[in-house]
């Protein structure tokens, strides 16, 4: 039986680089040799032991533990089932993080990102994840080819920037919005790059590092500010007339953030939230209604997103240089995750198996 290495999720605290069997595939199955996979906020707070993942007690927790982690991936056909005759041997390909079941009503209404099962790779057995040295496809993958023109820093990146789009599409900005972005790790840049392809009257990026501040500036935002330094509300009011923003997008999962952009957005406007947040988050809700009026969106992960951001990727209008910032092996993933939770300098760190 052949063996890979593959980095394990047993508990919160307890990851152990192990060696296991390859994935053994069927007629229908994909078996893929991972060339990269990122790491999420979302996997540093699996480790830390994320109420999202783990639950509030185990009998409710999301993942199939022990379980290979990562759905940030992409890598290189290595087998095919005898059926599968999409892909070719040798070519480069990636899935999206969701596997959909086919056959429940989200799926068959078009939305297979909100599957009722919903496994997603990286936290279910019949999903393991891209931090191993092979991944296994199953056959309902949402699968898609990589151009030539796309590099493979850049296919690392497919899947955060496919999670910013959505949450860009969700927040339906017009030309004439003031819109502003909380959080500026990779997907909230990709954010960035979304939301200025609409041409939005204003657009404004939050984030406590510089660094991530200067990047937006590049990538398109018109104005950034550290909310550590300066009262956002305060700001956002004084450029509308005391209005508010129009749009609010929440990617930085911190628990202050919400506040800020319940009291920040105006009267009728859009809040959208996208950051994870390791515990329950409390807000006073009679802005929303009593006060506001406003329209509040939910945004999970990336339905119908891939394709648009590969091709963005490819022709400029999602831009990615310097994001990934950081490399390890599987090896240094111990290094890799200290490097992704408390680098100021880090923007995309990834596994390279």
């Amino acid at each position: 039986m052949k063996t890979m290495k593959a980095l394990r999720m047993y508990a919160p605290d307890d990851f152990r680089l192990e060696e296991v069997p390859v994935p053994e595939i069927g007629p229908d199955d994909i078996l893929i040799k991972v060339k990269g996979c990122g790491i999420c906020a979302g996997d540093i707070k699996t480790y830390h032991g994320g109420q999202r993942v783990w639950g509030r007690t185990p009998a409710d927790a999301y993942i199939e533990a022990p379980c290979i982690g990562g759905h940030e991936f992409h890598g290189v056909v290595a087998e095919k089932g005898a059926n599968v005759t999409n892909v070719e041997i040798g070519e480069r390909i990636l899935a999206e993080q969701i596997l959909p079941c086919g056959t429940c009503r989200f799926c068959r209404q078009g939305n297979y990102w909100m599957c009722q099962p919903h496994s997603i790779f990286g936290f279910k057995n019949e999903a393991q994840g891209g931090f191993a040295e092979y991944m296994k496809f199953p056959a309902n993958s949402v699968i898609h080819k990589l151009p030539d023109a796309l590099s493979d820093e850049q296919a690392v990146l497919v899947e955060p920037y496919a999670c910013g789009m959505h949450a860009v599409e969700r927040a339906g900005i017009r030309h004439t919005d003031v819109v502003v972005i909380s959080g500026l790790g990779a997907i909230g840049l990709s954010m960035v790059c979304a939301a200025k392809a609409l041409s939005p009257k204003l657009l404004i990026g939050l984030d406590l590092r510089q660094n991530r501040l200067d990047k937006a500036m590049a990538f398109g935002a018109d104005i950034t500010w550290n909310p550590a330094e300066e009262n956002v509300v305060e700001k956002v009011k004084e450029l509308t007339g005391g209005y508010g923003c129009d749009v609010y997008i929440e990617a930085s999962g911190g628990a202050k953030s919400v506040m800020q952009g319940l009291e920040s957005v105006c009267n009728m406007g859009r809040y959208v939230q996208f950051g994870i947040f390791p515990r329950d988050v409390t807000a006073d809700w009679n802005i929303i209604g009593d006060t506001k009026h406003m329209d509040i969106f939910g945004s999970h992960l990336s339905g119908h997103c891939y394709k648009a951001v590969i091709d963005g990727m490819v022709n400029g209008i999602f831009r990615t240089e310097g994001i990934l910032s950081h490399t390890f092996s599987l090896a240094e993933w111990e290094k890799a995750f200290e490097t992704a939770e408390k680098d100021p300098d880090a923007f995309k760190v990834a596994l390279l198996p």
